[in-house]
């Protein structure tokens, strides 16, 4: 197999072997062998492993030596453990692609068409006939630079231009330093000179030895070394969603990209980047990634729409859409499979109930920027339709003129003008600072969140967390500092308050409790000396395992000793921590056959399973159910209600006689221990979680507690955060008794029984990850309020997978997460701490009110600008502002105004009101109520200086005036007084809530500061330099003094505006609503079915594909840049798309659930560039089951047996696996090639 389907893709190095016993080849043909071939082989090739390692000159116990030299020699022969990423847009692409504004083309050919006729002067006898507007032009000079206002419309066009491609270029920017920090941040433990240390992922070399345990994903291919009760999943890379078990026996090939869901071990790294699994199927799929016609790629698309409508004509089943939108714009579809279509439908249903609306706020956004947008389409024809048949009943009706054809270009000119007229209208009515302010909103809180601790991987995130009504939170490492000491002990039938004196516990006892203390741990798991002089020492490791040893050490026994006495090499079998046993257990051989085993684990749950106890005499008696009550009542309750957490230490010998156990037999092996000692282990509350809990309360957030501890811990620790108050109503219940009572009489979970528990409950204790789920989900399905709740989730196990997916923001622990956790979550909290999330609340509401402000902003500046220009042009025939004019207004208005706006600051007094809720309109009635305000008092002020400006200022008329005539003071004026009522009025808008004090903390923020100040130093620039451009002359003193004076005037104003109560104004209404999902046509949730989410600002996008829009092209290139952000940063998308990745580590990596929803990419509208604009998809659906399912027979939307595996979706696949076929060698069954065959 090896010889024909990978011959593309040899490594150039692949044939010298580097002084190395084997050779790359040799290597990569021998990863792709699975079980007993594998095994075959490396006992035939290599002897065993160890003859491998002898080969590759590493030690499997020591790892590499570390040295530079032989680093760098093995990273030359056998590659980096890098993917290399897509080179990004350059700076001119992004210029090409600002140039592609349909607006700006118009613009552009108007601008073209005015410069060639402004060049044409008809014979000076006929200027005459051509009507009185065409006179009055006296002066040569002044008719030579005629020429002037198309370059300059030109050259405004090229500043817009510039000014969109560099926003999208440093955005771009920002996102790939985003990503590269993320990747900096994976680190992976290896063995090199003997010591385990942390690298780098994309330093792992092949040879090393790489420590992996549960929750890990796997950076490279490898073999395993050792390992205890190893299991995988390998989904991401076979489909099939059983994990599978490792054993050096049966089957030791660990693949890149997979995850350890249960167990521990060692593996020795075997290949690495591209010559690994993961790598080797990328290098597959890059190789058709040539840009290739849309026209082919659209016409596909066409007929298989038209394929799929007629295939539900005829057989009226529902297909298996696994839409395989292969990269040479070939679609391949699957055979629809018959089945019932009742089901299917039902089953639809609940998918679309089930699903994640996503971008709801860019969603509101797209949908007011389309309808401002169609409004401004209107406008401005109307405008061009006026002021055409003012000009010729003027001209032919009134004046009563003939036709002249020498006239003709002079006439053209005036048609000309008005058209320009037009599009300028139309420029300044469409806000397309709107998605940009989104964008560059969310890009500055993600960037200043990395300060406050949050990695934020899904840009969505950030506004969700804004609205979350719910925090779940877990209680170890979150709410406490998850620094565990043991401070309780019930030894030797004693109870003692303090940790025990060595000398008061028997020898005997001693022995055992030091030996199962550090045997029964994961050796990974240390104490190490304090970072500074007199600190406290580190723990590294499980923290739980960690209070242990410190109590060994505390003991004044060397835990070390004993470990290096039996290395983890001679430890016989050993039962990993899972949730479902929640205990550990370690065998040891004894010399003379017999086996001890050592236990521990959650109290209640080991000392059911105990029949005897160690007392004082180093004697074992019998141990009662009886006892068991008294020993729980007196020693477990009493710990668990001062928030200890209470471990058990147990253990049991099998004598000789008894023969060896089937270790397989959990339940037999795991009974008749004898309990050694039951410890409280404290782990104390984090000094600032009860005051951000206080926060959160007073904000709206309603904070719950789910841990796996017993119920008395769990309500000792919530009363300490303040989550329970003293004589509150509120539950605290245990996992069971909420299963009880959420399941109706066939076991089934009812959302009403849901509905009675959820509103009442905080803390939930020894919970199960599938309870978790269930909880998180039955809240965010539920509709007992009248606003959806907005959840927001966190955990750290591999097991909170689910939970963390469902949730409408998951948060994983940065510090104690497993790869799997952060793979599932939206936010990394770096530093795991409660007060963290809290941060993240106030950011998400910081980018809804920077948007509103900027909404208040340009709204304003809209209204007024397009109603100026509006009945200026019917009034006067000509607008009072030019088309340069406006574009400087827009360039004001829209890109600076939303830097300015969009990077406040957020303040604390964010936390003083309630969430808005998902249905909140963008435009509050408050908000209405200052843009008309503001609207109506800045167009009294324009009319007035149009109509009588020239009786106040004494000064000529500038209305009516010819073609081509010189700029006039008096629309000079009316131009700098309308910006100068902008520039004051943008800091009106900094305040949205009806506040007085506008300049509240109006100097920490500097971009604001900087962009007002730099606009008004440009504006006097503009005003008494820009001349014939700009059509403007320079202003006297006295004229700038009262134009600031007016402009000023406006914050007056504002003042007035919000004594006026809201309340008393009725007739305002909101705006800006998004589209509820019950508002969506059935014909478009059709099409939704195969998509995991609802995505808004896809949706109204797809809806508002108007030709004329200024902002659309602009607001794709925004969601564009975003998408593309999102898909590098969520590597969820199995094999998404070869560019967007740049280590393997942020490769497959698909938790570990099944997801039983297809996921096909929906287009953009503009099919320009289908791999950019597919907008990535979180696999939201929620996992029903989370146990590992057998492939279920297909319904509806059948998960394809590779359900990870992208390849097929994304590749020209069908080409390589037809080859293979070609050549007759089948692929071998299990590898990740053979199942890419069977899905096809």
């Amino acid at each position: 197999m090896a010889n024909n389907s990978y011959s593309g893709v040899k490594n150039s190095t692949a044939n010298h072997h580097g002084d190395f016993g084997c050779s790359l080849k040799d290597l990569r043909s021998l990863m792709e062998l699975r079980g007993a071939e594998a095994i075959g082989k490396i006992g035939e090739s290599y002897g065993d492993v160890q003859g491998l390692c002898t080969r590759l000159k590493t030690s499997p116990v020591d790892g590499l030596s570390g040295q530079p030299a032989d680093i760098d020699k093995r990273k030359e022969v056998f590659g980096q453990n890098l993917i290399p990423p897509k080179k990004p847009k350059t700076f001119l692409q992004l210029v090409w692609e600002a140039l592609q504004d349909v607006t700006l083309i118009i613009l552009e050919v108007a601008a073209i068409v005015s410069l060639g006729l402004s060049f044409y002067r008809p014979p000076d006898a006929e200027r005459e006939h051509c009507g009185s507007a065409a006179g009055g032009v006296e002066d040569d000079g002044e008719a030579e630079a005629g020429w002037i206002e198309g370059a300059a419309i030109l050259l405004s066009v090229v500043c817009v231009v510039l000014v969109t491609a560099f926003n999208d270029w440093s955005k771009e920017k920002q996102f790939r330093g985003l990503q590269s920090r993320i990747e900096q941040e994976q680190k992976f433990a290896v063995v090199r000179g003997g010591q385990v240390i942390q690298i780098p992922v994309a330093e792992i070399v092949v040879g090393d030895v790489a420590q992996i345990k549960y929750g890990d994903l796997l950076p490279s291919d490898g073999i395993l070394i050792q390992g205890n009760d190893l299991k995988i999943d390998e989904s991401s890379l076979t489909g099939e969603s059983d994990h599978v078990k490792k054993t050096l026996e049966r089957d030791p090939m660990l693949l890149s990209g997979t995850h350890v869901m249960e167990g521990s071990g060692k593996m020795l790294v075997t290949a690495v980047g591209e010559n690994s699994q993961t790598g080797i199927i990328f290098a597959l799929l890059g190789a058709s990634e040539e840009d290739d016609d849309d026209e082919e790629e659209k016409e596909a698309k066409k007929k298989e729409k038209k394929e799929k409508k007629e295939k539900k004509k005829q057989d009226g089943a529902a297909e298996n859409r696994k839409k395989a939108k292969a990269a040479d714009g070939a679609a391949m579809e699957m055979q629809p499979l018959n089945s019932d279509e009742v089901d299917i439908d039902e089953k639809r249903k609940s998918n679309l109930k089930e699903k994640k609306e996503k971008s709801v706020l860019q969603g509101k956004l797209t949908k007011l920027a389309v309808q401002i947008g169609k409004a401004g389409l209107v406008m401005s024809a109307i405008t061009v339709i006026i002021l055409v048949v003012l000009f010729v009943v003027d001209t032919f009706w009134v004046q009563g003129l003939p036709w002249h054809k020498d006239c003709t270009p002079i006439y053209i000119q005036f048609f000309v003008k008005f058209f320009i007229i037009g599009v300028t209208v139309l420029v300044v009515a469409v806000p397309e600072g709107l998605p940009l302010a989104v964008t560059i909103s969310l890009a500055y809180s993600v960037k200043k969140m990395m300060k406050d601790n949050n990695l934020v991987r899904h840009l969505d995130a950030c506004e969700t967390m804004g609205n979350a009504t719910a925090i779940c939170s877990d209680k170890t490492g979150t709410l406490t500092m998850n620094r565990m000491t043991v401070v309780q002990a019930y030894v030797a039938d004693k109870h003692y308050r303090n940790v025990p004196e060595p000398q008061l516990i028997p020898a005997a006892i001693m022995d055992i409790l030091v030996l199962g203390i550090s045997v029964n741990s994961a050796y990974t798991t240390n104490i190490m000396s304090p970072e500074k002089e007199g600190g406290l020492p580190r723990q590294v490791g499980n923290k739980t395992e960690c209070a242990l040893l410190g109590f060994a050490n505390d003991l004044k026994r060397d835990y070390q000793a004993i470990r290096n006495e039996i290395p983890e090499e001679k430890l016989y079998k050993v039962y990993t921590f899972n949730s479902c046993r929640k205990s550990m257990s370690t065998v040891l051989k004894n010399a003379d056959g017999s086996f001890r085993m050592f236990s521990k684990g959650a109290s209640e749950i080991l000392l059911k399973k105990c029949s005897k106890l160690l007392t004082a005499s180093g004697e074992t008696k019998v141990f009662r159910p009886r006892d068991r009550e008294d020993m729980v009542k007196k020693v477990i309750e009493p710990m668990a209600s001062e928030g200890l957490r209470t471990i058990c230490l147990a253990y049991r010998d099998f004598p000789v006689s008894e023969g060896e156990p089937d270790w397989d037999q959990e339940n037999d092996i795991l009974t008749s221990l004898t309990c050694v000692c039951v410890v409280g282990i404290e782990d104390p509350v984090r000094p600032e979680v009860p005051d951000a809990i206080k926060k959160c309360q007073r904000a709206g957030i309603t904070v719950r507690m789910v841990t796996g501890d017993n119920i008395n811990t769990a309500r000792a620790i919530a009363t300490k955060c303040g989550i329970l108050q003293p004589g509150d109503e509120f539950l605290c219940m245990e996992g069971k008794e909420f299963n009880r009572r959420i399941r109706n009489e066939k076991g089934e979970i009812e959302q009403e029984r849901i509905d009675k528990i959820w509103p009442k409950l905080r803390v939930l204790a020894r919970s199960s990850p599938t309870d978790k789920h269930t909880l998180v989900k039955g809240i965010i399905d539920s509709t007992v309020l009248e606003q959806r709740q907005v959840v927001a989730v966190t955990g750290d196990g591999t097991n909170d997978g689910p939970a963390l997916k469902k949730a409408d923001v998951g948060f994983a622990m940065g510090i104690a997460g497993t790869d799997v956790a952060k793979e599932a979550s939206d936010i990394i909290l770096t530093d795991d701490n409660f007060s963290s999330i809290v941060k993240a609340v106030m950011w998400g509401r910081n980018v809804y009110d920077s948007i509103s402000k900027f909404l208040q902003f340009q709204l304003t500046v809209n209204v007024v600008a397009v109603i100026v220009a509006f009945t200026g042009a019917c009034i006067t025939q000509d607008s009072p502002l030019k088309a340069v004019q406006m574009l400087w207004v827009n360039l004001i208005m829209d890109t600076f105004a939303s830097l300015a706006l969009a990077t406040e600051p957020p303040t604390e007094s964010l936390l003083l009101r309630k969430p808005y809720g998902r249905n909140k309109p963008l435009i509050s009635r408050t908000m209405m109520k200052n843009i008309l305000g503001h609207g109506v008092y800045q167009l009294i002020i324009i009319f007035t200086l149009l109509f009588v400006g020239e009786q106040i200022f004494d000064i000529d008329s500038g209305r009516y005036a010819p073609l081509h005539s010189p700029p006039s003071e008096h629309y000079t004026i009316i131009f700098n007084t309308f910006v100068l009522l902008q520039l004051f009025n943008e800091i009106n808008a900094r305040k949205i809530h009806g506040e007085r004090n506008v300049f509240d903390g109006i100097f920490n923020n500097l971009i604001f500061c900087s962009i007002v100040f730099g606009t008004f130093i440009i504006q006097i620039v503009i005003v008494q330099w820009g001349g014939k451009p700009f059509s403007c002359v320079g202003l006297s003193i006295d004229q700038w003094l009262w134009c600031t004076f007016l402009g000023f005037s406006s914050l007056l104003w504002g003042q007035l505006i919000s004594s006026i109560p809201t309340k008393s104004l009725r007739f305002l209404k909101s705006a800006g609503h998004g589209t509820q999902r019950q508002e969506i046509p059935d014909e478009e949730l059709e099409d939704m079915e195969e998509m995991e989410e609802i995505d808004h600002a896809e949706r109204e996008l797809r809806r508002g594909q108007i030709l004329w829009f200024r902002g659309l092209n602009r607001i794709q290139t925004q969601i564009r840049v975003v998408n593309a952000f999102r898909s590098s940063l969520s590597p969820y998308e199995g094999l998404e798309k070869p560019e967007s990745r740049s280590s393997i580590h942020n490769f497959m990596t698909h938790p570990e659930f099944r997801i039983e929803d297809s996921e096909p990419s929906i287009p953009l509208i503009d099919d320009t560039d289908a791999e950019d604009d597919a907008p990535t998809k979180r696999n939201s659906a929620s996992p029903r089951n989370v146990t590992p399912t057998p492939p279920s027979p297909p319904l509806s939307p059948t998960p394809s047996p590779n359900q990870n595996n992208n390849a097929v979706d994304s590749g020209n696949n069908h080409l390589y696996v037809e080859g293979n076929k070609a050549a007759g060698t089948p692929s071998a069954p299990g590898s990740p090639l053979h199942s890419l065959e069977t899905s096809l």
